[in-house]
């Protein structure tokens, strides 16, 4: 076993030393990132077998009626036959919960729109994942569940239709302050589960009544070029999240617009104080994030508010406009949570907070647990940003985790309530960080 072991080790540093020697990208932890990564391709359509188009199969073109059982029976032809992509052709299609299975794949049309049921009874409820906990919950839209391959494309648009469950969300929060998101009966735009070698290319996913995108148990997936968008203004749609990694890894998101009353780009993996325990919990790894743009958006980076163990994370070459927090180190004090090997570079834009690390108390539950490990956070670094703030460097101490080596680099930013110490930070490192036209030398 040993020499197993000590194998395995050897490996892993020659693999490291190779890398570095030949110049190849890395990982923050200093391991290669795969090719795989810089593969960013689009899904030709017309590779993926014959095609579906829904109005063929009995689909009406009837903007005014649900549709689900004839687009399930189209899918369900397609699945039976070997496979092939589901068409959306131009109008718009309402539906409830559609399930995708191997070999099936989506694509809807410039000018085509499938439309989400603003009614609750057209989803099912089924096992699923919600906020970090597996339970019983409303379908999505849009399903896959354990598929090798599957793709959503097209220049048409996944419409949830979520206005009316949004007002219907905020009505209960106004009856009563402590309503969840479980409380309020909302299915997702798309959920994606236990499935490998997934695409989402070029879409409009918009007006979710819940997360627009949220995949569980998944590698190697792509979000490329896509549009999403929830409103953040008269009424605004609640927790719409962008895309929201459950348990992930191997994901990349390129060239996205991110417009939602929420969080952009959101690691999950559990929450509770004995969430490492639980085998549907786990780690998000090897995520990359980047050539995006963030119109509205809380965080265009949050780690939390259910997240375990999170590691060589990367988000890069992207603008904000209007974004409450770049980088958002959501603490939960009732979870263990480790938060590593995460960089933030080469940023342009608007903000609120740029890094935002503090205690996270909404809806907690401590249980007593005598061995519970301490929360941290380790190896962030910062760097290449050029900003507007109101508060670049909101990090607030706390007994309930441990924050050591940040690295801040390269920074120029105007800051409306300096607050930079490394005080903060066990093992800070600043190289040229400025802060309104000021040199923050490094303290000796």
């Amino acid at each position: 076993m040993k020499r197993i072991v000590f194998f395995i080790v050897f490996c892993s540093l020659s693999l490291c030393m190779n890398a570095k020697k030949t110049k190849l990208p890395l990982f923050p932890d200093g391991t290669p990132i795969p090719e795989w990564f810089r593969d960013t391709t689009k899904v030709d359509v017309n590779t993926l077998g014959k095609k579906y188009v829904v109005t063929d199969y009995g689909v009406k073109t009837d903007s005014t009626i649900i549709q689900t059982r004839a687009l399930q029976s189209v899918i369900d032809k397609a699945a039976q036959e070997g496979g092939g992509v589901i068409v959306i052709p131009q109008g718009t299609f309402l539906s409830g919960n559609l399930f995708f299975k191997q070999g099936t794949h989506l694509h809807v049309v410039e000018g085509g729109k499938l439309k989400g049921s603003e009614r609750i009874e057209d989803f099912e409820i089924r096992e699923t994942r919600i906020e970090g906990q597996t339970c019983k919950y409303f379908t999505a839209l849009v399903n896959a569940d354990g598929i090798d391959g599957f793709t959503i494309s097209g220049k048409g648009t996944i419409d949830g239709n979520g206005y009316h469950y949004w007002k219907e969300f905020w009505i209960r929060r106004e009856w009563n302050r402590q309503c969840t998101n479980k409380d309020a009966q909302r299915p997702r735009l798309t959920y994606i589960s236990n499935c490998k070698n997934v695409t989402v290319q070029d879409v409009r996913l918009i007006n979710s009544p819940f997360w627009t995108n949220h995949v569980y148990r998944s590698d190697h997936v792509r979000y490329l070029d896509l549009y999403i968008y929830s409103s953040t203004e008269g009424v605004k749609g609640p927790s719409t999240d962008a895309i929201d990694i459950d348990v992930c890894h191997d994901v990349l998101i390129r060239g996205c617009y991110m417009n939602v009353n929420d969080d952009a780009v959101v690691l999950k993996g559990g929450k509770g104080t004995f969430a490492d325990q639980d085998p549907n919990n786990g780690p998000c790894y090897n995520i990359i994030v980047e050539n995006c743009r963030y119109g509205t958006v809380h965080g265009c980076l949050t780690l939390g508010s259910e997240s375990l163990h999170d590691w060589n994370i990367i988000i890069r070459n992207c603008h904000a406009e209007n974004t409450n927090n770049v980088l958002w180190l959501k603490m939960r004090p009732d979870t263990p949570q480790h938060y590593e090997f995460v960089t933030v570079e080469n940023f342009t834009g608007n903000c609120k907070n740029f890094i935002l690390v503090r205690p996270w108390t909404q809806f907690y539950n401590l249980e007593k647990r005598d061995d519970m490990p301490v929360s941290q956070c380790n190896n962030i670094v910062m760097r290449n940003i050029n900003m507007n703030c109101g508060n670049f460097y909101n990090v607030v101490p706390s007994d309930k985790y441990k924050l050591t080596d940040f690295t801040l680099e390269n920074i120029n930013v105007k800051d409306g309530n300096p607050s930079f110490s490394e005080s903060a930070v066990m093992n800070t490192v600043v190289k040229n960080l400025v802060i309104n036209g000021e040199k923050m030398d490094k303290k000796k």
